[in-house]
C-alpha cells in the first residue's frame, strides 16, 4: 500500500518533470552566455624594445645634416611612451653659429622626441671660432628643432679662465643668446707673466 502512495505521488507530480527540466536547461545556457571576466586593464610599465648603438640623424630643409644623436642604449616602455637613453649625445652641425656638443649619463625623449631631457652629469659644450665654453649641470631640457636649451638648476660656465656659476639658464643657439637667470658668480684667474 505504501508503494502505491508513493507511486501515486510521484505520478501527481510528472506533469511537472517538463517545466523543472525547462528551468534547468535555461540556468545551463544563461550560465553558458554570461560575459566573460573582465580583464585586468591596468597597463604595466614593461619595455617593448630596446636598441643598443643607437645614431641618428635628422636633415634640416636643404637636406644635409642637422643635429645627430647618438646613445649606448634606448629602451621604450609603451603605456607612457617613453624613451630613455644610456650615455647620450647630441651634436649640432651649423655653420654660422656656435657648434653644440650635449652629453649626459641618461636622457629622456618626449613622445614625439620634440624635447630630449638629459641629467646626471650633463656636459654641454659651444664651440665657435676659437672661442669655446663649457657648461656642467644635472639637467638639461633641449629641443633639438629649435636649438634651444634650458635648465632650472645649479650651472657652471668655464669658458678660458673664468669660472661662473648659476641657477638656471636658457641658450637660443639662432638667435646667439645666453642667459644665466639667478645667483651669477663669477671667478677670473688672471694671467700670470
Amino acid at each position: 500500500m505504501e508503494h502505491r502512495s508513493i507511486f501515486n505521488t510521484l505520478r501527481s507530480w510528472l506533469p511537472l518533470l517538463p517545466f523543472v527540466l525547462l528551468l534547468g536547461a535555461s540556468y545551463w545556457l544563461s550560465l553558458q552566455v554570461q560575459p566573460l571576466p573582465t580583464l585586468d586593464k591596468t597597463v604595466r610599465h614593461e619595455l617593448d624594445y630596446t636598441i643598443d648603438k643607437l645614431s641618428s640623424t635628422t636633415l634640416n630643409e636643404m637636406g644635409t645634416p642637422h643635429f645627430t644623436l647618438s646613445a649606448e642604449r634606448l629602451w621604450h616602455y609603451p603605456d607612457d611612451d617613453s624613451t630613455h637613453l644610456s650615455l647620450p649625445n647630441l651634436n649640432y652641425f651649423t655653420i654660422d653659429r656656435p657648434q653644440i656638443h650635449a652629453s649626459a649619463k641618461l636622457g629622456t625623449l618626449s613622445n614625439k622626441a620634440e624635447h630630449l631631457f638629459l641629467q646626471d652629469n650633463v656636459q654641454l659644450t659651444m664651440t665657435s671660432d676659437k672661442l669655446e665654453r663649457s657648461f656642467t649641470t644635472e639637467y638639461l631640457h633641449i629641443i633639438p628643432e629649435r636649438e634651444w636649451a634650458e635648465t632650472d638648476r645649479a650651472v657652471t660656465l668655464q669658458n678660458g679662465r673664468s669660472t661662473i656659476s648659476a641657477i638656471g639658464m636658457e641658450i637660443d643657439n639662432p638667435a646667439h643668446t645666453l642667459k644665466l637667470l639667478s645667483q651669477v658668480r663669477a671667478e677670473h684667474e688672471p694671467t700670470r707673466k
